[in-house]
């Protein structure tokens, strides 16, 4: 299996909306991935709630079968949408990719 985190901060103010309803507008969007995306087998969309120093906004969570499925994901024209709205709305993004289940490469 293959884990695709990701981590972000948004700006307060961006295309004409608040933060919230930006994060609202992103978690909407790739959640309507899963089902679009055929190897996309789980996706969780987190939002912060203690609002610390070192807190993220939003976080994704999703998994995949492979690499490959990922690479199915990433480049998927649904996602790049998706993608391309988050450029505009965000400060900050952190990402981690890995295999699970001893799985290595």
């Amino acid at each position: 299996m293959f884990k695709h985190i990701v981590f972000w901060k948004f700006k307060e103010e961006a295309e004409s909306h608040t933060r919230q309803e930006n994060m609202d507008i992103v978690r909407e969007g790739l959640l309507s991935l899963y089902g679009k995306v055929p190897s996309l087998l789980s996706a969780e969309v987190g939002q912060d709630v203690l609002h610390t120093p070192a807190s993220s906004d939003m976080c994704l969570i999703c998994t995949f079968p492979d690499k490959e499925g990922f690479i199915e994901y990433r480049d998927h024209p649904e996602h790049q949408k998706v993608l391309a709205y988050l450029g505009k709305v965000i400060d900050e993004r952190k990402v981690i990719d890995y295999l699970t289940g001893g799985d290595a490469e």
